[in-house]
């Protein structure tokens, strides 16, 4: 939203076949003036971890075969504690990334922290990124939560949709890999 001009991509890679959550997506993309894909991995609160091939195929089948100047994903160590499907994609981006099949300038993950479960999930301060939202900018994020979504006012989603945003930003991709390979907590 910080960026309407830009020509934005949104993959998801889960959800496709919800017959709920699918349609929303699809509004959320025209609000924001997007394109995008989704793809049907299992997004479950049982999850079972998936095989690696699995998602970065999964991945590979969805994003345009082009170069992006800027690429935005899950942090493999989470955003909050154990959402494993977004530390695979986080891990499998940076693979992708570093492996040459997904081509980019530079990746960022998303960079947030619950404390371990001890509270909401929120901004890391010390991120290579870290922006406060302009308040008409959140207030469009909210409504797209809330009202696209239909995320209730006093739900997790809503709740928790920053004010601020934060990110570790890597401009090449062996940065990146050896950050995934030490554990990825920070750069």
């Amino acid at each position: 939203m910080s960026y309407p001009a830009w020509n934005w991509f949104i993959t998801t890679l889960c959800r496709a076949s919800d017959r709920d959550r699918a349609p929303k997506f699809f509004q959320a993309l025209k609000v924001l003036g997007a394109e995008g894909n989704m793809g049907n991995l299992d997004d479950s609160p049982e999850q079972k971890p998936l095989a690696e091939n699995e998602v970065q195929g999964t991945i590979l089948q969805l994003l345009p075969r082009k170069h992006f100047d800027l690429i935005i994903s899950h942090n493999p160590a989470g955003e909050y504690t154990r959402h494993i499907r977004h530390e695979e994609i986080g891990r499998a981006v940076i693979t992708l990334w570093h492996a040459g099949k997904i081509s980019g300038n530079e990746l960022w993950t998303f960079a947030y922290e619950d404390g371990g479960k001890q509270y909401l999930p929120r901004p890391i301060k010390t991120a290579n990124i870290y922006r406060i939202l302009p308040e008409r900018t959140w207030q469009r994020k909210y409504r797209i939560i809330t009202a696209t979504y239909g995320f209730d006012k006093n739900g997790f989603e809503a709740v928790t949709t920053p004010r601020a945003e934060s990110f570790w930003q890597f401009t090449n991709s062996v940065d990146a890999r050896q950050w995934l390979n030490k554990g990825s907590v920070s750069p």
